[in-house]
Order: C-alpha cells, then structure tokens, then sequence
C-alpha cells in the first residue's frame, strides 16, 4: 500500500534559532524530506536567523551536515539536497533587541506567499520575537508562528506568553505545537475510535477497567540540564505530551474532523479531570529521581551527579487521574513518565474488564482480561490482545496472543518524522494537531494543584535505579487497586 503525497503552496520558512539542536535536528531534515518527497511548490524559501553571524554559504554547510547527520543515508540524495541548498538563506538578527529583522524583510521581499515563523528559541524572546516581526511589517494576514513548549511554567506564565504573542498574531494564526500529535499512531488513534464500529460501543466505564498511559525515556539530561532542572518531568511531559494522548482516548467523538471541533471536544477532557489536591496528592502522585545504575550503554551517573549538585527535581512521575463525566466515571487513568528507564517507549494501553464468569476448568489456564495496546515508539502499531485455545490435542488449554499490526509491515511506506507533517500542517493552516491557548491554560489549571501539593506536603522525590521502571512507590500507586503496569510485549 502507497500513499500520495499532495503539494502545498509556495511559502517562506524561517526558523528563529536557525543554528541551534532543535532547527539541526528535527526542522532542517524535516523540511528536506518534504523537498525529497515532492510536497513543495516553486518557489519555496527557507530562512535562518539566530544571533550567529554567518553567511548564506556557511549556513548552507550548516544545513548540508544536518541531513548528513540526521536523514538515514538511504534518503540521502545528491540533487535533492543541492535542490534544497538553493532554497536556504541566512539572516543575523537579535531577537531581543530588534537588530536585523529590517534584514530579514528585506531579504524576503514583499509578497502575499504564506509566511510560516518557527520559533525554535527561549519560550523567554517569544513576545520579542512577535513584536519585533510586527515593527518591521513582516506579519500579513498570510502569516503563521509556531511556538515549541513550555508555554509557561504555570498558568500565571502561560497566561502571559499568550498575552505576549496574541497581541501580535491572531488565535488562528498560532500554531503551539507538540510533536508527540504528529506521530502516525497518535493519529491512528482516532482512525481506531471514530472509523469503525467496533470499539466505540465499548468504550466507557462499563466495559473499560483502567487506562495506561507511558512514555518512558532511557536517556539522562542530554544536554539539557539548564532547561530541566526548572522544569522536572511534570512540567516537561505531563502538562503536554501526556495530558494530550489522555484526551484523545477520553474525548467524545467531535462533530467533524475540523480544528476548533477537535480541539472543543479536548477541552472538555480536561475540564472534566478531577483536581489533586493537597491531602490526595501522597496516595494519588509520585516524584522520582534516577540514581546510578547502567543503561545499553553501559553504567550511567546519577541525575545530581549529571547536573553537578543535588536538587529535588523529579525525573519521573506517576499520577492515578480521574475523568469526572458519565462516560469514565470511576474508570482511572494511570500516567507515568520518567528518564532512565528501562526502555523507550510510549505506548497507551486500554485495558477492558475481565469476563464475568469462566466457564473453564483451572486446568485451561487463567482468563487474562482483553487489552488494547497502541504503539507509539518504536515500532508504531496496535496490538489487540484476546483470549484464544491453544493448538494442538489434548484438551483446552488457553493463551492470551496479539492480534499485531506493525505500521512498518502493514504499509510499504516511509513513516514520516511527526515534525515533516506538522509543518506541513501549518503552511496548510490545519490546526486540528495543535493546542488552543484554552487548552494550554486548562492543562495548567490542573497541574498547578499538584505542584503546589508537593510544596504542601514536601512531597520529596524517591530515588530509582537507572536502568529500571522507576521508584517503588509508582508500583504501589496502582497494585494498591490491584492492578499492575503493563509489560511490553
């Protein structure tokens, strides 16, 4: 099976911290792809900009080592990435101060194209950024601004940088993106629940015993150890990432694939979450840290002795959440997410209630209850798991097997990095894959609670082994309703 690739409109491209990790990584390989795959029309431009004073040629370098360091070789080719070379162009300028954006214009000319600015720098020169743009006449009504998290550390800051950039651009002109939504399987998820007729009728608190949400890291701090140490693994994953995938699983169906329809029904999710509160948090939440222990790679070093001194920063967390409407009443949500783990994945796992009555002997094995299992890394797919007879004479003897779809062997297609479809996503305009400033400010409204809980409580943080799935209280948090984390498969 193939898919078509649809060409958008001609824009231009610029990226606000064009030479730093996130533009080298993710955005430049992401955008030569897009080249690679023929989704660009003529003529198509792509800026840099930062405080570094470089040439065109030496940014061109730049790019050049970017897709060579991070497109696999097999999507590496010679014309198309002198094609996309000749698209790219550099501008300096100093966000803060202003210095450099009349450059910018010039170098961009006047046009009515759309014009798409990514804002790959400190949530701190957001507004600079914004205002400076409008000074210098560069935001039509043709324009876009794509803003990375954090969007804030708490409501009272979100609140503000909203402020800072909705003075400037229109609420649908912003795009505040999250890169776990454009994940294939995330997408799928929806696909799944409002494409067929099979779940959706069980999909509430009289079928479905919990939900499980991980997304676990077995990296340390790599290289962000000034950023994390403010932030801790609850503003960092849970307050986005995280509460994200829930709402997609616990959403009513919208009235239409359309952005805002999409984006009510999220809402409603996170309204709907029930508060953590200051006596609830010891039974409900879990801090931890990563100590010493030992990775693929070999022994790995504590989170203090990574950051140069002790700190009470959490690396991982986990939290028993609750949806108070109708259709999860009592049915929890686990959530755990954490650096050092045993393994990368994130995976959301859909457990239903067991069966009301075996009508087989002890002999036949236990009756595990039916789970389903959505993949979002590595090895993207879905996994519905059922009770079967085991092959073979001699009696009935039960096992609980995978209905397995991998993405990879199902379609014989590349699986597009989440950043190539939201930033076509953005010179579209589409913004079903991106959070309301409502939804931003929802999310916060729910983990303020909790971190001021723990500063109630001194809710310290629990050591872990590197290397493991994370401190003993977060295996208390859910065997103490007799449940158990979910073990890949």
């Amino acid at each position: 099976m193939t898919s078509t690739t649809i060409p958008v409109e001609p824009f231009d491209f610029v990226v606000f911290g064009g030479t730093g990790d996130l533009a080298e990584r993710k955005l430049l390989p992401a955008l030569y792809q897009r080249q690679k795959a023929g989704q660009f029309s003529e003529p198509t431009r792509i800026f840099g900009a930062s405080r570094s004073e470089l040439s065109d040629d030496e940014f061109r370098e730049f790019a050049r080592k970017a897709i060579a360091e991070h497109v696999p070789a097999a999507d590496i080719d010679d014309g198309q990435v002198e094609r996309f070379l000749k698209r790219i162009a550099y501008v300096h300028v100093d966000a803060k101060s202003g210095e450099g954006f009349d450059r910018l214009k010039a170098a961009m000319g006047e046009s009515e194209r759309i014009r798409a600015f990514y804002l790959a720098v400190a949530p701190a020169l957001f507004g600079d950024i914004a205002a400076n743009l409008e000074k210098a006449g560069l935001v039509t009504p043709a324009s876009r601004i794509i803003v990375e998290k954090p969007i804030g550390r708490d409501l009272a800051s979100a609140r503000a940088l909203n402020d800072a950039i909705g003075r400037v651009f229109d609420e649908q002109q912003i795009f505040r993106i999250d890169h776990y939504l454009g994940k294939e399987t995330v997408q799928n998820l929806m696909a799944l629940r409002f494409a067929n007729a099979l779940y959706e009728p069980l999909w509430n608190s009289a079928h479905i015993d919990h939900v499980q949400i991980t997304v676990a890291e077995a990296v340390g701090l790599e290289g962000r150890v000034s950023y994390y140490d403010k932030a801790g693994a609850l503003r960092d994953m849970v307050q986005n990432h995280m509460l994200q995938l829930l709402c997609l699983v616990a959403m009513e169906a919208p009235a239409a694939l359309d952005a805002d329809a999409v984006r009510d029904e999220k809402l409603k999710v996170l309204r709907a979450l029930k508060r953590v509160n200051g006596s609830d948090s010891p039974k409900l939440t879990v801090r931890g840290q990563y100590k010493a222990g030992a990775s693929a790679g070999g022994a790995v070093k504590s989170y203090a002795d990574e950051l140069g001194q002790d700190s009470e920063t959490e690396t991982f967390v986990a939290i028993k959440a609750e949806i108070e409407n109708w259709r999860w009443a009592g049915v929890p949500f686990y959530l755990r997410t954490g650096k050092r783990l045993a393994e990368r994945v994130s995976e959301i796992v859909i457990e239903f209630k067991p069966i009301p009555h075996s009508i087989f002997e002890e002999s036949a094995g236990n009756v595990v209850a039916n789970q389903l299992v959505i993949r979002l890394q590595p090895d993207e797919g879905v996994k519905q798991f059922i009770m079967i007879k085991d092959p073979g004479p001699g009696g009935m003897r039960l096992r609980n097997v995978a209905l397995d779809m991998s993405f990879a062997q199902a379609f014989d297609v590349r699986n597009p990095d989440a950043y190539e479809r939201l930033i076509m996503d953005v010179v579209r305009g589409n913004q079903t894959l991106f959070m309301r400033r409502d939804e931003v400010e929802a999310a916060w409204r729910w983990i303020d609670p909790i971190l001021e809980a723990w500063d109630e409580n001194q809710q310290g943080v629990q050591g872990y082994t590197s290397g493991t799935w994370g401190p003993s209280g977060s295996i208390a948090l859910i065997e103490r309703d007799g449940r158990t984390w979910h073990e890949s498969i």
